[in-house]
């Protein structure tokens, strides 16, 4: 299932808007859309819900990691 003209997407609260990385979001029929805001015409990553949880929670570990050895 692809994302419609009525997703509804939510952008990453880590976007700045100044060109950065932009990452929006969308959850539709039991699956997570995620797309480059920048690009929105683009491919979109069609992802299930569980996929998209062991990928958040992999970005904050490795972003605590980060964190605590700089």
């Amino acid at each position: 299932m692809m994302p419609s003209s009525s997703t509804q997407w939510h952008r990453s609260s880590y976007s700045n808007g100044m060109g950065g990385e932009c990452v929006e979001v969308a959850t539709m029929a039991g699956q997570i859309a995620v797309r480059d805001s920048k690009s929105t015409s683009r491919q979109h990553l069609i992802l299930s819900p569980s996929a998209w949880q062991n990928f958040t929670m992999a970005l904050a570990q490795r972003s605590t990691s980060s964190a605590s050895s700089s």
